[in-house]
């Protein structure tokens, strides 16, 4: 079953017009309208989780200082924080080579990840090589 977007929200994949055009213009969506977004600790460089985002999210999140996301199973908007408490204080935004990936530097409070841990990548799947 798949729930249908927050009224009044776009729908992923709707260019907001409230994103600055030089910034739409760059950034290359997947075919659902969404970036992947990389939040990494600001001072530390820990990667702390992926989330997704679309041009309404990476507005809100470039206008408010908070993280917004895109949630893909519930498709809706969410911001970090908001009902954890786990605040992700937006510190600078960049796109890579390709402006296809977004790295956002936080200062996050409190866990990243939704199963209580600092980061979402703390379990290795395979021991490295010698």
């Amino acid at each position: 079953m798949t729930s249908t977007p927050t009224p009044g929200a776009p729908s992923p994949g709707t260019p907001a017009s409230s994103l600055d055009p030089a910034i739409a213009a760059r950034l290359r969506r997947g075919a659902d309208g969404l970036v992947p977004a990389i939040a990494q600790q600001y001072d530390t460089g820990e990667v702390l989780m992926l989330g997704w985002m679309d041009d309404e999210a990476l507005h809100r999140t470039l206008t408010t200082g908070r993280c917004t996301y895109w949630s893909r199973s519930r498709q809706e908007y969410w911001v970090k924080g908001d009902t954890s408490g786990h605040v992700q204080r937006v510190r600078s935004v960049a796109l890579d080579c390709d402006a296809d990936t977004v790295l956002v530097r936080v200062d996050q409070t409190g866990a990243a990840c939704h199963t209580g841990d600092r980061t979402c990548f703390d379990a290795d799947v395979l021991p490295l090589a010698e």
